[in-house]
């Protein structure tokens, strides 16, 4: 009877200290178990150029986010520079505006040139061409291409001439010499206050006459002329021999029908 009734007090105790071992294990775990978070949505509504983030619901909506403070974020101005351009300017035209005009205008680039303080590089001649209408016709053509320098005037010397050379202004770039032989040296010269060029490569050439068209024109009629003399030697050849084959063929013919016809005489 002892027995019982003690294990009826213990039963008891365990019954009534279960819940408090309920409640001990759940605020265990509760705080061991890492806190359950959910992001935060941020709503950005347009920006206008006044920076007005939406001031009428700011009591509303907690989540909006609020003007950002002036100067938090620098803004960054990209300057997009044009790249420099070369004057249009072309060495080997005449009587055109000064390179140095257009770069003021423009602020275009001129090529690099040489003071006067020192002799002139040696212009680029063009060709030797010859006239063919008004009063110069038949005289020859110098044209040539301003160097990379300061240039007061050009001079073109002709090989073989007895008047010296030809004096030209600064901002030519042709000039007639008169009659020229075959294989006639011409150079051109840049002169200032310095010196003048020497003679190069580039500077000077020897005359060629170009073929002209009449020329070109008279190759093509003897080149005709001839491929139709050949045309009709072989065609007279080729009708020749038809008519030698004809010719036997009817011999033959003839030959055949007369049974008295004989090589040998009559019968």
């Amino acid at each position: 009877m002892t027995s019982l009734c003690r294990n009826l007090a213990v039963l008891v105790f365990f019954l009534s200290a279960s819940p408090l071992l309920h409640s001990h294990r759940f605020t265990h775990a509760a705080s061991t178990s890492p806190p359950v978070t959910r992001p935060r949505i941020l709503f950005i509504t347009g920006l206008d150029s006044d920076n007005n983030y939406g001031d009428e619901d700011e009591d509303d909506n907690p989540d909006r986010l609020s003007p950002p403070p002036e100067g938090l974020y620098p803004v960054k101005t990209t300057l997009l520079q044009q790249a420099p351009q070369l004057c249009q300017h072309d060495p080997c035209l005449e009587n055109q505006v000064p390179c140095a005009l257009l770069l003021e205008k423009t602020g275009c680039l001129c090529p690099g040139v040489s003071g006067s303080d020192k002799p002139p590089h040696a212009p680029r001649i063009q060709g030797l061409l010859p006239v063919s209408e008004g009063r110069d016709r038949g005289k020859i053509e110098v044209q040539w291409c301003a160097p990379s320098s300061v240039v007061s005037m050009y001079r073109v010397v002709t090989e073989g001439s007895e008047g010296g050379a030809q004096q030209f202004e600064g901002v030519s770039r042709r000039g007639v010499v008169g009659f020229l032989d075959v294989g006639t040296k011409v150079c051109v010269e840049a002169v200032n206050n310095a010196g003048h060029s020497t003679p190069s490569d580039f500077s000077c050439m020897r005359y060629d006459p170009p073929k002209s068209s009449n020329h070109n024109l008279l190759a093509w009629v003897i080149g005709g002329g001839v491929a139709l003399l050949l045309l009709l030697i072989i065609a007279a050849v080729i009708f020749w021999k038809y008519q030698m084959h004809q010719k036997a063929k009817r011999d033959a013919t003839d030959g055949l029908g007369n049974p008295s016809y004989s090589t040998e005489g009559t019968l």
